[in-house]
């Protein structure tokens, strides 16, 4: 597809060298000879504000939007063009860029800008997840428990400086006071455990692979449910996790739904930032998003 204009919607705060990433990936898209336009966030939400004006100003044209930041960023940019037309592509940078390694973008910035603007579009399925106080899409996954408990638990100063290394500390930290509270998974038929991570991704992380089902293109979610009820116990997924021999442990299920609700005692998080806590909706929303894949 011949793109009429390219934006570039940057976050220069995002790790990996992100405003080398960003300038370099401009002086790539110069050789284009396409016009494009590069909107630079400098607080959380821009990603999605400069998402929403470019579909109510471009939406009908062939127009496509380059996501340059971490997981944080494109879940805004998601949540700005989620039910459009106008297709999003990742350039990989920040603190994991999960997304990025999900869809097996390359490193190197001219083949992923390149990617970027020949690479085959595939209309995909989003989650989108409420609580009694608000609601989001996500692309990647959503953790409740443990997860969410880590992320709640990020230093925010630490974390524009440290980038992933916060949260590491941070996970080290909970778990080491974490107290695990039950959880109710209702998906047609109720289930209990302690901690849960819904995926519509494979990917978590970074390369592990806590969901190896779940793809962006099929239209369901996969549920990780950790039953036990220790600090030890849960260590020993977490390792597990980490090697790819999670799924079988005992004390753990590992579950398909399209529709899923869970209460309890929670913190939520959902593409590595804190939502807020349960309980909380999950549904699968059907060709949601236009983005761009590999050929």
């Amino acid at each position: 597809m011949r793109y009429e204009k390219i934006f570039l919607i940057g976050n220069p705060i995002a790790g990996g060298g992100a405003v080398e990433k960003i300038k370099k990936a401009s002086e790539i898209l110069k050789e284009q000879r396409i016009p494009f336009e590069i909107l630079l966030t400098k607080k959380r939400g821009d990603g999605e504000i400069f998402a929403r004006e470019i579909v109510e100003k471009y939406g009908n044209r062939k127009v496509i939007v380059l996501g340059a930041g971490g997981d944080g960023t494109y879940n805004e940019i998601v949540n700005g063009l989620v039910h459009s037309q106008v297709p999003l592509a990742i350039l990989p940078m920040g603190t994991t860029s999960v997304l990025a390694k999900e869809l097996k973008i390359p490193k190197d910035m001219k083949k992923a800008v390149d990617l970027a603007i020949k690479g085959r579009v595939d209309r995909i399925h989003l989650a989108k997840i409420k609580n009694k106080e608000k609601q989001r899409f996500f692309i990647l996954m959503a953790g409740v428990g443990f997860d969410g408990k880590a992320v709640y638990n990020v230093d925010l100063k630490q974390k524009r400086y440290l980038r992933k290394i916060a949260y590491i500390i941070s996970g080290i930290k909970t778990l080491l006071k974490y107290k695990p509270k039950e959880l109710k998974l209702t998906d047609g038929v109720r289930k209990k455990g302690y901690n849960a991570v819904i995926c519509k991704a494979s990917c978590y992380g970074g390369n592990f692979k806590i969901a190896p089902d779940a793809d962006l293109r099929k239209p369901e979610l996969w549920i990780f449910l950790s039953k036990t009820e220790s600090r030890v116990g849960l260590m020993m997924q977490i390792l597990a996790v980490i090697l790819g021999k999670h799924l079988g442990m005992k004390k753990v299920e590992y579950l398909r739904a399209e529709n899923l609700k869970i209460s309890g005692d929670a913190h939520v998080q959902i593409d590595g930032d804190y939502f807020g806590k349960a309980p909380v909706e999950i549904k699968v929303i059907k060709n949601a998003l236009n983005l761009v894949f590999p050929e």
